[in-house]
């Protein structure tokens, strides 16, 4: 159903090291840098998630209650998600791990990047 996301950073060069390793660590990767803002998608597809400054020019800040959740392919790479956030200064907002917690079906980490936008990674089955 969603198009795009685009994702608000006070510091767009800032965030790449974040974002390049969450990304990567699901298999997108960064697809362009260019005018202040980055793309990124499925490795040698087209972007879909974009980090860029605010269209109005004032600060990029997070939105309380606004969560943007990425698919992950399995356990492990919500894994490799969640410790590469943390490696690259993100903040933890609750480690992997099954929702609730007696779920079979549902595995996923929750992160705030650089500017404090909430992302979670998650995988089914």
């Amino acid at each position: 159903m969603l198009g795009y996301v685009t994702i608000g950073a006070l510091d767009v060069e800032a965030a790449l090291p974040f974002y390049d390793a969450v990304f990567g660590a699901i298999g997108s990767e960064r697809a362009f840098f260019e005018g202040g803002w980055a793309g990124y998608g499925p490795k040698g597809g087209d972007a879909n998630t974009f980090i860029c400054p605010p269209f109005d020019g004032e600060a990029a800040r997070a939105g309380n209650g606004i969560m943007v959740a990425f698919l992950a392919a399995d356990r492990a790479a919500v894994d490799t998600a969640h410790a590469a956030a943390l490696a690259q200064g993100g903040a933890d907002e609750g480690a992997p791990g099954p929702r609730p917690a007696d779920a079979t079906n549902f595995y996923g980490a929750y992160m705030r990047d650089p500017t404090g936008n909430k992302i979670c990674v998650f995988s089914r089955g």
